[in-house]
């Protein structure tokens, strides 16, 4: 009986200590650094709310869908532009060029990071190139399938990858 007494003692340590660990007042900062991460997001009203709207909240719906490169179906999985030709395409019939790459290129305004608003592409990648796009949310939060092996998901821009690799957004809807 002992043993089993301490045990549970030794449970309800843990859970203790894992409860803590939820707690924002003692969870560490997130690592900050490069150009973006102590900006603030302002919110920027999008040109067309009911469109944005829809952009995001079908973006969000596909959260936890596995990454597959080349992919572009909730059945079958999604790689980066993929989940963005999709989601604009099934939201608002508009059709896309396939990679981040030309995505970037897309006629368009450039956006500064001051000035995102909902439903505008965010591109990453490094040394002038592009090799990775997300769909903004607001709050300096966006969209993206990320990688081989994980789930399309929500991050932060201020990240600690994603700031340093941030190259800049573009605004497809008008």
């Amino acid at each position: 009986m002992p043993a089993r007494a301490a045990a549970i003692a030794a449970l309800l340590a843990m859970a203790c200590l894992l409860a803590a660990c939820g707690r924002p007042d003692v969870r560490p900062a997130p690592k900050r650094g490069g150009a973006y991460a102590s900006r603030s997001w302002p919110m920027v009203e999008p040109e067309d709310p009911a469109s944005a709207n829809a952009v995001l909240m079908r973006a969000l719906s596909l959260v936890g869908t596995p990454y597959r490169y080349g992919g572009n179906t909730p059945e079958g999985g999604f790689d980066c532009s993929g989940l963005v030709n999709y989601v604009y395409r099934d939201m608002l019939d508009l059709k896309l060029p396939r990679t981040s790459h030309e995505l970037a290129q897309v006629q368009g305004p450039k956006i500064a990071p001051e000035r995102l608003a909902a439903a505008d592409l965010v591109f990453f990648g490094s040394r002038g190139s592009v090799s990775h796009v997300g769909i903004y949310v607001g709050e300096g939060r966006f969209v993206h399938a990320p990688s081989t092996g994980g789930t399309v998901r929500l991050d932060r821009l201020d990240g600690p990858y994603w700031v340093d690799h941030y190259t800049g957004a573009r605004r497809v809807l008008r």
